[in-house]
């Protein structure tokens, strides 16, 4: 028998668009860009514009999570020493509970050394202004369902849809149904699947 005496969370936190932040210190520079993201393949396309817009500067380091789970992460110093810029930029990530986000903090070198201490905490802080300058929102997580529902039941589907702030996310048609892909606020499909499970024998096929 499997307990579930952990209560597994109905939503994350994120940003809800783009922000900027920025630190000094003995002449270096450290712009840092907090960006939302829902999945890893748009980090590619933000780190290339990112170094192509900042060409000029010594290092361009980053980290990003990803996930309600936030089991999906990694962070990249390039060029600097290990540990000192990437790790630090993710802490803020994980200090702030925050996934769904990419952080880039692009380094202009102003000829003093700041060492290991120094480069730490000039990355930390680098990422913490750039969060401070966004907007956290909390956001539910979802659960995606893939229904065929035929004609003479779609208005009590609708109905419990409706009553479950389901979302439709698509839209197709096949002979006499309606397939529908539906997405469901985790903490209220348990209810859902029960509603609509009882109409699978009027029709109704779940894929």
């Amino acid at each position: 028998m499997i307990n579930y005496e952990k209560k597994v969370a109905d939503s994350f936190h994120t940003i809800s668009e783009p922000s900027e932040g920025l630190f000094k210190d003995k002449g270096s520079k450290f712009l840092s860009f907090a960006i939302p993201i829902e999945n890893n393949q748009e980090i590619k396309a933000l780190l290339e514009k990112y170094r192509k817009e900042y060409y000029d500067a010594r290092h361009v380091c980053y980290a990003y999570m990803i996930g309600a789970e936030r089991n999906e992460y990694r962070s990249n110093d390039d060029g600097e020493p290990s540990g000192t810029a990437g790790k630090p930029i993710l802490g803020q990530i994980n200090s702030y509970n925050l996934t769904n986000i990419l952080i880039i903090v692009v380094r202009y070198f102003g000829g003093i050394l700041l060492g290991t201490s120094g480069l730490i905490n000039a990355y930390k802080n680098a990422a913490k202004d750039a969060i401070d300058n966004a907007k956290i929102v909390t956001c539910a997580i979802k659960i995606q369902h893939t229904i065929s529902v035929p004609y003479d039941i779609i208005n009590d589907i609708m109905r419990i849809i409706k009553d479950n702030r389901a979302q439709i996310v698509q839209t197709e048609y096949d002979n006499n149904n309606q397939i529908l892909t539906i997405q469901v606020e985790q903490a209220l499909n348990d209810n859902f699947e029960t509603k609509i499970t009882k109409y699978e024998g009027y029709g109704l096929k779940r894929f």
